[in-house]
């Protein structure tokens, strides 16, 4: 039979509480790491945070499709550095990335190569040879170009052949430097289109006009106009007066203007990613879009590292097009207009494409990362770059700990001392509830990746007064049933009825508000609208499970709920006042 209404078994109602924290300690120590913490932002243990801003080809905001695909690949990107525990969080435009820990500066290169092509190197129509300058770093007295790579067909047995690189030359006239490319075995047997074909995707960047799409900066604007002016001059590979200026006007020691800015359709002067070498390159033929996979290896047989990449059906065909047509050449990969690597071509390649030459097994790791991810549907521009130290962070935590710890200590002092008894049970509550919370943040982190970090925690010393309010409402509706004339025991489940209503629609309110401010807020908004929202309905949890079965418990305890003890004496006895002041003011009721 079922009680009446309000009265419920206690020990029932406690028993599940009970039932479900043992639940969620039990996935907190025997699942995942088994480790009971929960995993914190940059803010509380210290990483680094990148702001990249999305720039589109037209100037419009960005497709939410190119934002979603370039998240991805930044993703992969950052994985593929090996750096672990990050987080990309789309922000509007904006995508943010947070690595916590010690592996965050690796972050900051990330967003930096935004478009991949192919370029052919060109060569000087006098002497034959490709046309690739040296430069000379400032540190030092001479330059020395990028290591000589090779490409060929995969598991080729060809050895590649290198040349050493010319002396460093200070002339405007460019010096041959061949860059050998190796081909490694053939992995297909389709004959390649007898003609060289054309980059089928690589999408033009902006033309040279009054304004850049996405750069407000008329100084920058003018830069990049002047730049490709001079250094995209279609003459660079014909005329030497246009060749001597492009070649004057890459600075590879100075940050280059036209970095994510270079037109394909146009020839380009740059620099190699090292700084060491100019490179004088044709249009591109084929961008990064068309890369299958692109990894990087040891090579027993060579005892050397190599990069390994794979293309896409109509990639594929592009490049044995080209490869087969430009044997002995250079073909420069580059990133935002910059050489990442040139290898020359030794034979045509069909299928598997394996680049060899004196890389390090990072470098080797780096271009393959820059192959396979590299090409961007947008570019991005560093709007923002934090990092905070692990000392900092500490102090941050310490410093919401001692936050929370004051409230939570204003709130028991305030309970004890206004409610007595029930103040006790309010602590115990609050004890039940920080159990779950703690619980819940620690199994979050594994399971969606939550982070908690300044403003969370202020979220939760928000819902320390969130969850004391649903005491407070069932308290004093209590106190307002014993006023009226009812002992502690009658009391407990009429308030309750009238309560929890109040205690639903006010939790209901603020999880909303918490729900609309996570929905449209951006950034750390986020997580102080998470916690909010999450403490709300543990709150819920806490008052129907514990915070009621205690209050009946008492009430139902010859010592608990004695007037002295459990502070509703001086309530009891206002309600004897009002009512012989009622009585006396109106005879007639008194009578009757």
């Amino acid at each position: 039979m079922a009680p009446p209404a309000g009265q419920i078994r206690p020990v029932r109602y406690l028993g599940v509480f009970a039932l479900i924290v043992v639940v969620l300690y039990a996935l907190v120590f025997f699942t995942g790491n088994g480790q009971p913490t929960p995993k914190l932002g940059i803010d509380l243990q210290g990483g680094t945070r990148v702001t990249l801003t999305a720039i589109s080809p037209d100037g419009k905001p960005p497709a939410q499709d190119s934002l979603t695909l370039a998240k991805q690949i930044l993703s992969d990107r950052v994985n593929g550095n090996g750096v672990t525990g990050a987080e990309i969080v789309q922000d509007g435009a904006n995508l943010v990335i947070t690595a916590p820990g010690n592996d965050g500066d690796q972050l900051k290169s990330v967003g930096e190569p935004a478009v991949l092509r192919f370029r052919p190197v060109l060569k000087d129509p006098q002497s034959g040879q490709s046309m690739v300058v040296p430069v000379t770093p400032p540190s030092s007295s001479s330059g020395k170009p990028s290591s000589s790579n090779t490409a060929k067909p995969s598991g080729s047995g060809t050895p590649s052949s290198t040349s050493n690189p010319p002396a460093t030359s200070t002339s405007a006239k460019p010096q041959g430097m061949p860059v050998p490319m190796k081909a490694a075995a053939q992995t297909t047997t389709t004959n390649p289109p007898s003609s060289t074909a054309a980059s089928s995707t690589t999408t033009p960047a902006p033309t040279t006009q009054s304004s850049i799409p996405g750069v407000a900066d008329p100084a920058q604007v003018k830069a990049i106009q002047q730049a490709k002016a001079v250094r995209q001059n279609p003459a660079v590979g014909t005329d030497p007066n246009a060749l001597t200026a492009a070649l004057a006007a890459t600075d590879c020691n100075a940050k280059d203007p036209l970095l994510g800015y270079d037109d394909p359709t146009k020839p380009l002067v740059t620099c190699d990613k090292a700084h060491t070498a100019k490179y004088v390159l044709g249009p591109s033929f084929l961008d990064g879009s068309q890369i299958a996979t692109a990894q990087s290896g040891f090579d027993q047989q060579q005892a050397q590292y190599i990069v390994t990449l794979t293309f896409k059906p109509d990639g594929a065909k592009t490049w044995a097009s080209y490869t087969g047509a430009h044997v002995q050449d250079q073909a420069a990969f580059t990133l935002d207009g910059q050489v990442q690597s040139a290898p020359t071509i030794n034979q045509q390649i069909i299928g598997n494409t394996e680049i060899s030459g004196s890389f390090t097994q990072k470098s080797a790791k780096d271009l393959a990362n820059a192959l396979s991810y590299g090409s961007l549907p947008l570019s991005f521009q560093m709007s923002e770059n934090q990092t905070v130290s692990a000392t900092l962070g500490l102090s941050s935590m310490q410093a919401g700990l001692l936050a929370g710890g004051i409230g939570l200590l204003l709130v028991i002092v305030y309970c004890l001392f206004y409610y007595r008894a029930l103040g006790v049970l309010t602590l115990l509550s609050l004890v039940c509830s920080g159990l779950t919370v703690y619980a819940v943040l620690v199994l979050f982190g594994r399971w969606i990746n939550y982070s908690l970090d300044l403003p969370g925690i202020a979220g939760f010393i928000i819902a320390i007064g969130i969850t004391a309010d649903s005491f407070v409402v069932f308290f004093e509706r209590m106190k307002d049933e014993v006023r009226e004339g009812r002992t502690f025991r009658s009391a407990v489940p009429r308030a309750w009825v009238r309560a929890r209503r109040t205690i639903l629609s006010a939790d209901g309110v603020s999880f909303l508000a918490a729900a609309v401010l996570y929905t449209l807020a951006v950034g750390d908004v986020r997580g102080f609208a998470f916690t909010t929202g999450m403490s709300t309905v543990i709150d819920l949890f806490v008052v129907f499970l514990v915070t009621h079965p205690l209050v009946a418990l008492a009430s139902r305890s010859k010592t608990l709920s004695k007037p002295s003890f459990s502070g509703l004496g001086a309530v009891q006895q206002a309600g004897v006042e009002l009512r012989a002041a009622e009585r006396a003011a109106n005879p007639a009721v008194k009578e009757a």
